[in-house]
């Protein structure tokens, strides 16, 4: 086992995401699974000697204080990146001082286009667009379910009309539109009106933008007032904080960017799942896999710098980082900051997911 130095300042990054509040268990768990691949990393001697180091202030998804937390970040001297930020309406607001920084951003858990298209030199992701989410979603009811009749009820700011986009583009792919689109407040559950909107429609499906405890709210409420739609939703939700909140059998799909943990079959997915039990946690899902992924990245792209570890270096090297097996694929390139484009459709099975909790 490697020593860290004590001489050696810490690789510090930056993160500034939701530890309370409605999106709580997102950074919560995208935290757990990255603080699970660094303790390894730093057990091993870390990079060149120098220890891997989180420094976690929370926002509570809300857009001021992410800008607030970033402004702290950017007074200290010795932060390498930002890592690890959760959410669109949270990277939204401190867009303008990232490009300005030129620190490395790295990994934001949102698939949200401006974040993608035009490429910003300083800005990774990981994880697949919410279009392409958007896109496996509206082909599956089209394809495979024969509804066309769909209503979109979505949060009011930019995750919203991020993902929005990306139903409507979808939507037109296959010559349909929404039967209707209603909104609700972000860091809220105030449902009940959008409910009554989509009920009067009809609708035979609601794609939903949001995060897991409005939803559930939803899909209860609708079914205690025997309004039973397919229900539609990007990862951002977090499927296992929503399925341990649905109440009775539901049909209901979230797009997933990561396998399920206990069904991946990467040699990453075992080390994974050994990490997070040897950190003590064994109830594992795609957020913290997420997490653990994104670390696992950084790490191998900051062994390529670890002797001039500068952000023109590791950018460098992150613009050519390329991850090619038969289990898993991940490629960047100087046209492509998005490392991943894989989505996975996870659908409800309320016995099944009993069983398996």
């Amino acid at each position: 086992m490697g020593v860290l130095s004590q001489q050696l300042p810490p690789i510090n990054l930056a993160v500034s995401n939701a530890i309370s509040g409605p999106a709580s268990q997102l950074g919560t768990r995208l935290n757990q699974g990255a603080q699970a691949y660094f303790s390894r990393v730093n057990q091993n001697g870390g990079i060149a000697g120098r220890e891997i180091n989180l420094l976690i202030r929370d926002d509570g998804y809300e857009p001021y204080r992410t800008l607030k937390n970033t402004q702290y970040f950017l007074k200290q001297e010795n932060i390498f990146a930002f890592f690890n930020y959760v959410g669109t309406p949270t990277t939204h607001a401190i867009l303008p001082l990232i490009k300005k920084s030129q620190l490395p951003f790295l990994m934001p858990f949102t698939g949200a286009e401006f974040l993608r298209t035009p490429v910003i030199d300083n800005i990774f992701n990981l994880r697949a667009s919410y279009y392409q989410e958007a896109q496996a979603q509206i082909d599956y009811l089209v394809n495979e379910r024969k509804i066309t009749d769909i209503g979109l009820l979505v949060q009011a700011d930019e995750f919203g009309a991020a993902v929005e986009q990306g139903y409507l583009i979808a939507m037109k792919a296959h010559h349909i539109k929404p039967s209707i689109v209603t909104r609700y407040r972000r860091n809220t559950q105030d449902i009940s009106l959008a409910l009554e909107f989509l009920k009067k429609q009809n609708v035979a499906a609601v794609a939903f933008v949001g995060t897991y405890q409005p939803l559930a709210k939803l899909i209860n409420m609708a079914h205690q007032q025997q309004f039973t739609p397919f229900f539609t939703t990007v990862s951002f939700v977090s499927s296992n904080d929503l399925f341990s909140r649905i109440n009775q059998p539901s049909r209901l799909l979230v797009t997933e960017v990561m396998p399920a943990p206990y069904q991946c079959q990467w040699s990453l997915c075992r080390l994974f799942i050994s990490d997070m039990n040897k950190q003590g946690v064994t109830e594992l899902d795609h957020v913290q896999l997420e997490g653990y992924l994104n670390a696992y990245v950084v790490t191998e792209v900051l062994k390529y710098c670890q002797h001039t570890l500068t952000s023109e270096c590791f950018l460098t090297q992150l613009t050519n980082f390329q991850l090619l097996s038969p289990e898993l694929e991940i490629r960047f390139s100087e046209q492509e900051h998005q490392g991943m484009d894989k989505v996975y459709l996870n659908i409800f099975d309320k016995q099944k997911y009993a069983n398996t909790h």
